[in-house]
């Protein structure tokens, strides 16, 4: 089995540094541009998808939906476990606007986000799910940065911690009861000319 996991395509309040959480904010036409750019280059590689599945939230959604139509593979209902962490009271605000309202470790802070913990185990289960479900199914995954960070942190040990890039690949593929990465956070699609 392997799983491809995407963060979904670019929105306005990514562009300005605003924190989305689970506010449902739309594409813009970058991001459905780098959605297309993904589908181009998933097309020419050798990974082949059974289905694509997604939180839910539009950005996650259409990225989706654009990639699994060029790709001709179905879109499964999406899954709220698949859902961008839950800032709470900083949901809506740029850095500066968080670090003026809550100072430099709003971070650190109870401000009604969701925890590590509770992002991973969310992360766990849908992965051990899949893994029941369809053991031998290979789905593409479109998620959120936050989320997709802090699985990494538990499936991609000895892998740098690094920014989750929008659209970025990471490929990960289960042996022996584990995931071990294939592909990690890789947007070389979006080097290539913007059309």
């Amino acid at each position: 089995m392997q799983i491809g996991l995407v963060r979904h395509g670019l929105t306005d309040w990514n562009a300005v540094g605003k924190i989305q959480g689970q506010t449902d904010i739309p594409l813009n036409e970058e991001g459905r541009n780098q959605a297309r750019l993904l589908g181009e280059r998933l097309l020419q590689e050798s990974y082949r998808w059974d289905f694509a599945i997604s939180s839910g939230l539009s950005r996650a959604e259409e990225t989706a939906k654009i990639i699994s139509s060029m790709l001709n593979i179905p879109l499964a209902p999406p899954d709220n476990r698949l859902r961008e962490r839950r800032y709470g009271q900083v949901e809506g605000l740029t850095a500066e606007e968080r670090e003026s309202r809550f100072g430099a470790d709003w971070h650190l802070q109870d401000l009604g986000q969701e925890s590590d913990i509770e992002l991973q185990s969310r992360g766990l289960v849908f992965l051990d799910d899949m893994w029941h479900r369809h053991p031998n199914a290979n789905i593409l995954v479109v998620s959120h940065g936050g989320f997709l960070a802090q699985l990494y942190k538990l499936v991609c040990r000895g892998v740098l911690s690094e920014r989750i890039g929008n659209l970025s690949l990471t490929v990960l593929e289960r042996k022996d009861d584990d995931w071990s990465p294939l592909l990690f956070n890789c947007t070389k699609h979006l080097l290539t000319k913007q059309s």
